[in-house]
């Protein structure tokens, strides 16, 4: 007697749809996991951090220089009220005390609406600044924050 294998070679669609099922689920989890949207807002409110810190270090410059312990600035002295650092009415215009002086260019917020640097006379950080009146000191803030988290600092 003769004994014939009939054995098949090959992958059925059922084995391919299984293995492409599995390959998007991982991909998924991995996404999800990694959350690339969340690790992008983070990197952004690092950049805030690092730029609030910058210009408030450029403000204590400017103070210091005076010997004084008085912010010299063609706008005037900080203002005690919350104001955006940003050329134009009913703003603080910072950057031709600051710029070149005490910073290479004034840093701006990465995704705020509008926030750019082009020279001193247009520009807007989308960076608030406020002196209290009583205490000295100076807080400067970004109100575009994301996650959530407010980035402020005061010295």
């Amino acid at each position: 007697m003769k004994h014939v294998s009939h054995s098949k070679i090959g992958v059925t669609l059922i084995e391919i749809i299984v293995a492409m099922a599995i390959v998007v689920i991982v991909g998924v989890v991995g996404v999800v996991a990694l959350n690339p949207g969340g690790q992008f807002a983070t990197a952004r409110n690092n950049q805030r951090i690092a730029h609030v810190n910058t210009i408030l270090n450029s403000i204590r410059l400017n103070i210091a220089d005076t010997r004084t312990g008085v912010f010299t600035c063609a706008a005037g002295d900080i203002p005690t009220t919350t104001k955006k650092m940003a050329g134009g009415a009913l703003n603080y215009d910072i950057a031709p005390c600051l710029v070149p002086t005490y910073a290479f260019t004034l840093p701006f917020d990465p995704s705020a609406p509008g926030a750019h640097y082009t020279t001193n006379s247009d520009y807007d950080t989308g960076y608030n600044v406020l002196k209290n009146a009583s205490t000295g000191q100076i807080t400067v803030s970004a109100p575009a924050a994301e996650l959530g988290k407010t980035i402020s600092v005061t010295r």
